[in-house]
């Protein structure tokens, strides 16, 4: 059989978390580590207060890179391997760059069949961005396909960093929600 990836050739091969793109910063802030301690100590186990730990760390760093899941394994006292775990298991955590404005767009059945792939289409052509390629060049959009929004019944649906934008998404709407990334009126990732 053959493998679609060409084998590992390097003498050294990286580790799954050495493959992530660094960060351009390499330590959590004096406050954010004082914001993760404090967090752990409400809990009797403090391996529980890795979500929230991970959120304060990309909020900071824009993404998960391998040295922010270290500094929260770090500031939390726990091991690596469990953070990263943690972190790469959810998708809400990014482990690459993003744009200022992550538009996802579902593209599950529900969504297709009300037209989720002429929306996506529309939000590369509004913005520029392409899924997978990150952010684009200005650091303003990215966009990912997404397999489900929660939000079957009035689809299409797309996810503007933590927003979530439903009740059949059209083309008008789309302009209305790209325009208000534009002016700022949306929160922008990490905010």
């Amino acid at each position: 059989m053959n493998h679609p990836l060409p084998p590992e050739t390097s003498d050294a091969p990286l580790a799954p978390g050495e493959r992530l793109p660094k960060a351009k910063r390499e330590k959590l802030s004096p406050e954010s580590v004082a914001k993760i301690q404090e967090i752990a100590a409400r809990f009797p186990d403090k391996l529980a207060g890795t979500l929230p730990a991970l959120y304060i760390a990309q909020k900071e760093f824009g993404f998960l890179s391998l040295g922010a899941m270290k500094e929260v394994a770090a500031a939390l006292g726990v091991p690596e391997g469990h953070v990263f775990g943690v972190a790469t298991f959810y998708t809400m955590f990014r482990k690459r760059p993003v744009g200022r404005y992550h538009f996802e767009v579902c593209t599950n059945l529900s969504c297709a069949l009300n037209g989720a792939a002429e929306l996506l289409q529309k939000v590369i052509d509004r913005t520029g961005a392409r899924p997978g390629e990150g952010p684009t060049a200005d650091g303003m959009w990215s966009v990912e396909e997404v397999e489900c929004l929660a939000s079957c019944g009035s689809g299409p649906c797309i996810q503007i960093n933590h927003g979530v934008f439903d009740e059949f998404v059209d083309e008008a709407k789309l302009e209305a929600i790209i325009d208000a990334c534009r002016r700022g009126e949306t929160a922008a990732w990490g905010e």
